[in-house]
């Protein structure tokens, strides 16, 4: 035994290394002092912590390579993950994760230097040191500490691991375009405003895209390339068909795609989704498949697209310009066979001069597209990573003499009542000669009544001159405003004619007047104090990935719209240019966002060379989207860091527009403050002692899963207290679920779901309505809280209303009210608003009698909406805006006392464990070994299911919670019983005891069974100083028949605790199965809180019912909790759904909180530690 153990003790020495003799070829253990290692836990996603863990040999997560840096320091890559070793970004004793190798970022870089038997590991950021805060114990955090921790705590053993690794070379060079960054395109042209060019006035006064931009034109000078096109995928460029644009190459073998469509959702490749880790080896500008990752096997698709198209006879001599929307991620385009271009920038339209390529009749365009390329860099935003052309692709023609493109400009008197519009038009000539022409300027109203006109002199512009300027000027007395409530929009038409009057071209743009100012650190529009009440928004659809259809697109607007929703920041990229005309349209603010996002890499941002491809982008955005009123503010995209190409991205925009910027990552460069996710706490502090500017939240109350507690508190703070502050918005709009297209039944997933390799599971589910677009809780509550009129209760019949809009007057609405009992109606009426414009106040009396309000032996509640009188472009009349509900009496509830003349019970043990009472109305059997009730038989019928009385229930599974389930263990402390002298009623005491983890609660159930038919459940529960669970309450499962459900409480929604102010006291109606709610991942779901009663009833007309003492909370499903942990996707619900109803009364639930990113419950939401909590109900018919 000696020898083996003195043998091991050498080899053990053998494999120790110095920092000066380490193999580059070798993968190392980092152990401590005890033997414990370094260990991610296999994990493969960025911002996992470590641990120290029990040495598992060939155990990739525990293996580590060393590449040295310099000297002494030294890079260590996983090998399961291939992340780095990083301290995690922070000057602070913190734990410490795995990140995506960034060469260059020192956070990941770590300095060897011998310690006694070991060595200790310093951070090159921070001179802080990798170790631990306590004795090593297995499964302990590793964190960076302080250089002056104890040596015990931060001394690391070098051990040569047995796991074998090929670690990928990075690439270095590459003669590609798209691997490249400061190629961003060839023979692009630079951007302009979206307009469609007509031949002349009538035609395009006639056009279905006159009135609404967003419709298909049917302009003569206008072709749609969209619709069927040959195309051909292969995994990576090598395989790609090279000469497939020669017009001769044969492709009639080929598939068909739809242009435009995302070719994974086409059957093409997989989806991808990542949050923040990029999908291939982090070593810009090139792109290489990470080791384990789904690029190994596909390591750059390559679609290759096809089409012919024909000429009209009458472009003959124009200037032709082929134009695409939006391209994952960069193409190279054909015409005829002659190489025309190159792009990237996959939010950004591209346009080319093709005049030189086209012939008359038939032509052939082709268009090659690599899913990955440099730009990717800076595409690295949270959703799924799709390939291939998504939006829209036509050709316009143009007279050699033709507009490039326009500005408008307005300059308001103070009051509004008089504004100018400044109209310049650009004009080329691409023809051959001089050429005279004339700009006439024409203002429409919205019903068509022309405002006023102004026309240019006649200019000479040389043969090739580009960009001459044409100024007119219109003045407009009293003009309509534009603003999101009232979006009134003017018709701009401009016409271009020669020296002799006679038609070049014409088009439109639509304008509104509206003002945008910051005074006082605060939002004004219209000079009326104006908060953006919003939303983040991605193009996705669940069928067709980015490719988002108009109809999807009207589709969310309306939900927004009649939602309260006013705002939407452009996450994190341009929308397709159609959403711009219908934001314009319906009215919404817009923070536009460039497609600018490194997340995975912020050292990008301070790179030079990639300054030019952050400006395109952002410059590209605002060449296209400056004419639309919506746009309000710029933003220069998303989550990467802070550097001088940001700085650069700003100055782009100042020189080419006035708006404000927005830009989370460095704030200081900015015209104002921004932050995600903050608490209340955090956020008052920012707006109380920030930067004098205005402070807004581009991401706050992460709506992943079941979630947004307490945004009332949120926007009580930002309305009612605030010093700047001027909004938020709810990350995010929709969930990013997409289907199968090989499945074709409609199912959702998520990341992870189609094999791709990184992913972030169910990240991308964090929309307040669903992917297939239904309303949920999440939105309505963002209804309620989003209100613009307040409403107070100043007597009992008298309420003040506070206008919150900025241009509508109360008098455009009615108010609706109903007086209800117990939540029974027993008045109902409605009233007219006085003139109240926004910013002011009025009182209104209801007719209502004053006895229906004060009765003091039932709940009284006063229920009033505010409904619009007319009907709007996005709603119809009736539509309600605000809602609120009074409680005017509350009736403080007790459970009757059992009465003297019950009948008498037969009181009886059965082998000495069940106790069993029972007459003509009730029976009941307890197990005194298990310390439950067993069976209840209510006039015959039993009530409970398989014996599933109540039993502790504590589980709770959201996406905001800690993602874990521990084995309940429940043992019985005590079983006492009484049965009273008459026998009419029995009382039985059950003390018993749960652990759940490491958590023990120690509780005591009372069951009074009354010989009248209905037992009195009372539940007391303990909550030590340890305790750290959810919820509190009993689980039971009731008799299949009781499938529908009435109760008197708060819905009909589910509701919690700090996501309930949209609820209001009624009594509903529903069945058990519908109050499933539809969640991508499925978790814990459909509670209503403050119950006072519950009743179930089987088809037959057998009723059980729950009465509260006070109130109790509950949900009742066909699945438990565990249930649903298990399962994973809402689809598979069906497969796991019980016949039983399981019924859960909650004694106490914490708040849902925003923990998935950002806080949790507040404080006053969460179960209070060291108290007792009870509540008491009674189980009858």
């Amino acid at each position: 035994m000696r020898k083996t153990i003195f043998t091991f003790l050498m080899l053990m020495a053998a494999a120790m290394v110095s920092a000066q003799k380490i193999d580059p070829s070798a993968t190392y253990e980092l152990q401590t002092p005890g033997g414990l290692v370094l260990d991610n836990m296999n994990s493969t996603s960025n911002e996992a912590s470590m641990f120290v863990s029990i040495r598992k040999p060939g155990e990739a997560g525990q293996a580590w390579k060393l590449q040295q840096i310099e000297g002494d320091t030294y890079r260590l890559i996983n090998c399961a993950s291939f992340c780095a070793l990083d301290n995690n970004n922070g000057n602070r004793v913190q734990q410490v994760i795995q990140w995506t190798t960034t060469p260059g970022n020192r956070n990941q870089e770590w300095i060897l230097k011998k310690q006694g038997e070991g060595y200790t590991l310093t951070c090159v950021a921070t001179d802080m040191k990798l170790g631990l805060l306590d004795a090593p114990q297995p499964g302990m955090p590793v964190y960076q500490v302080e250089a002056s921790a104890k040596p015990e705590l931060t001394t690391w053993k070098l051990v040569k691991s047995n796991v074998k690794v090929n670690m990928i070379i990075p690439k270095t060079s590459s003669t590609n375009d798209w691997e490249n960054e400061r190629i961003i395109g060839i023979n692009k042209l630079p951007g302009h405003v979206t307009h469609i060019p007509f031949a002349e006035f009538d035609e395009m006064v006639g056009d279905p895209a006159y009135d609404q931009p967003w419709q298909r034109t049917k302009s003569s000078r206008y072709m749609l390339l969209n619709g069927k096109w040959k195309f051909n995928w292969v995994k990576q460029p090598e395989d790609r068909p090279v000469n497939f644009f020669k017009p001769n190459y044969n492709v009639s073998a080929w598939d068909e795609i739809d242009v435009p469509s995302c070719w994974e959702m086409k059957g093409y490749g997989t989806p991808l989704y990542t949050n923040v880790t990029y999908p291939f080896l982090n070593n810009p500008p090139f792109i290489q498949a990470q080791r384990g990752y789904t690029m190994e096997k596909e390591p750059n698709p390559v679609g290759s697209y096809r089409r012919e198209f024909t000429l009209p006879a009458d472009w003959n001599g124009k200037q032709i310009y082929l134009h695409f929307d939006g391209v994952y991620s960069a193409f190279y385009v054909w015409v005829n066979g002659k190489k025309v271009g190159y792009s990237q920038g996959a939010n950004n339209d591209s346009e080319f001069d093709v005049t030189k390529y086209v012939v008359k009749g038939k032509n052939v365009v082709a268009v090659e597209v690599y899913k990955w390329s440099d730009g990717s860099y800076l595409e690295d935003q949270d959703m799924f990573r799709f390939g291939g052309i998504h939006r829209d692709v036509y050709l316009v023609a143009r007279p050699k003499v033709h507009f490039r493109d326009f500005d408008l400009k307005d300059d308001f008197n103070a009051d509004l009542t008089s504004v100018t519009l400044s109209a310049r038009a650009f004009v080329n000539n691409n023809g051959k000669g001089r050429a005279a022409a004339k700009v006439d300027v024409t203002l429409f109203d919205a019903d068509g009544e022309e405002v006023g006109r102004a026309s240019s002199s006649n200019a000479n512009i040389m043969a090739g001159q580009d960009n001459v300027v044409q100024d007119m000027t219109i003045k407009v007395n009293n003009p309509h405003l534009w603003s999101a409530e009232k979006p009134y929009l003017y018709t701009v038409a401009i016409e271009l004619s020669d020296a002799n009057g006679n038609p070049l071209e014409c088009t439109s743009l639509k304008h509104g007047f509206r003002k945008v100012e910051i005074k006082n650190n605060k939002l004004y529009v219209n000079n009326v104090l104006t908060y953006l009440k919003g939303t983040d928004r991605h193009d996705i659809h669940p069928v067709y990935g980015k490719s988002v259809p108009v109809e999807s697109m009207i589709e969310d607007i309306l939900l927004m719209k009649r939602h309260n929703l006013n705002t939407v920041r452009t996450s994190h990229y341009p929308n397709d240019p159609k959403m711009y005309a219908l934001y314009d349209y319906y009215g919404l603010y817009i923070m536009d966002e460039a497609d600018q996002e490194c997340h995975g890499n912020h050292t990008i941002t301070k790179t030079p060379s990639w300054e030019s491809a952050y400006v395109d982008r952002a410059v590209r955005m605002v060449q296209r989207d400056r004419l639309h009123t919506s746009v309000i503010f710029w933003s220069l995209g998303n989550e990467s860091g802070a550097g001088n190409n940001i700085v650069a991205e700003r100055d782009a925009i100042r020189k080419l527009d006035s708006r404000k910027i927005h830009y989370e990552g460095q704030n200081e460069i900015a015209d104002m403050d921004s932050r995600m996710y903050p608490s209340i706490d955090n956020m008052i502090d920012i707006d109380r002692n920030g930067a004098a500017k205005p402070f807004f939240l581009c991401e706050y109350v992460h709506a992943m899963g079941n979630a947004i507690g307490n945004l009332a508190e949120y926007w009580d703070y930002i309305e009612n207290k605030s010093e700047r502050m001027i909004g938020a918005c709810v990350w995010d709009w929709v969930d990013q679920a997409i289907t199968n297209p090989k499945e074709n039944n409609g199912n959702l997933y998520f990341g992870g779901s189609f094999g791709d390799v990184p992913n972030d599971n169910d990240f991308c589910c964090n929309g307040i309505i669903t992917a297939d677009r239904r309303v949920t809780p999440k939105l309505l509550q963002v209804k309620k809280i989003y209100q613009y009129i307040k409403i107070h209760q100043k007597a009992a019949n008298v309420l003040t209303l506070e206008n919150r809009y900025t241009a509508y007057n109360l008098n455009e609405m009615k108010l609706r009210y109903v007086v209800l009992h117990d939540g029974k109606q027993m008045a109902q009426g409605e009233v007219a608003l006085p003139d109240t414009k926004p910013w002011q106040k009025c009182e209104v009396t209801l007719p209502v009698d004053e006895n229906l309000l004060s009765s003091n032996d039932c709940d009284v509640t006063l229920n009033v909406e505010v409904a619009l009188l007319k009907s709007t472009n996005w709603t119809d009349a009736g539509h309600v805006v605000a809602a609120d509900e009074f409680v005017v009496n509350k009736k403080h509830n007790r459970l009757s006392v059992a009465q003297e003349s019950a009948v008498p019970l037969k009181v009886f043990m059965e082998e000495d464990r069940y106790l069993r009472a029972e007459n003509e109305h009730i029976a009941v059997k307890f197990d005194k070994i298990d310390g439950k009730l067993q069976s209840l038989c209510l006039d015959g019928n039993e009530i409970l299911h398989m014996q599933g009385g109540p039993v502790f229930n504590w589980y709770r599974y959201i996406s905001n919670d800690r993602r874990w389930y521990d084995d309940t263990r429940t043992r019985v402390v005590g079983f006492t019983y009484n049965v009273a002298k008459d026998m009419g009623q029995m009382d039985v005491v059950i003390n018993l005891e749960t652990t759940a983890g490491k958590t023990v609660v120690p509780y005591t159930v009372t069951y009074n069974v009354s010989g009248t038919g209905f037992v009195d459940v009372t539940a007391k529960f303990s909550v030590g100083k340890e305790f750290n669970l959810p919820r509190l309450g009993l689980q039971m499962m009731l008799n299949p028949a009781y499938e529908n459900v009435a109760w008197y409480g708060r819905g009909p929604m589910e509701n919690y605790v700090d996501r309930k102010d949209a609820a209001f006291l009624g009594v509903y109606n529903t069945t058990v199965t519908d109050m499933a709610e539809h969640y991508v991942r499925t978790q814990t779901m459909g509670e209503r809180c403050d119950t006072r009663w519950l009743k179930f009833t089987s088809k037959n007309g057998d009723t059980v019912s729950i009465t509260a003492d006070e109130s109790f909370d509950f949900s009742a499903q066909h699945f438990t909790d565990p249930d649903i942990f298990n399962v994973k996707y809402g689809n598979d619900l069906d497969k796991i759904r019980r016949p039983e109803v399981v019924l859960v009364l909650d004694c106490v639930m914490r708040g849902i909180g925003n923990g998935s990113c950002g806080p949790g419950p507040m404080r006053k939401y969460e179960i209070e530690r060291n108290k007792d909590y009870s509540y008491k109900f009674r189980i009858s018919k």
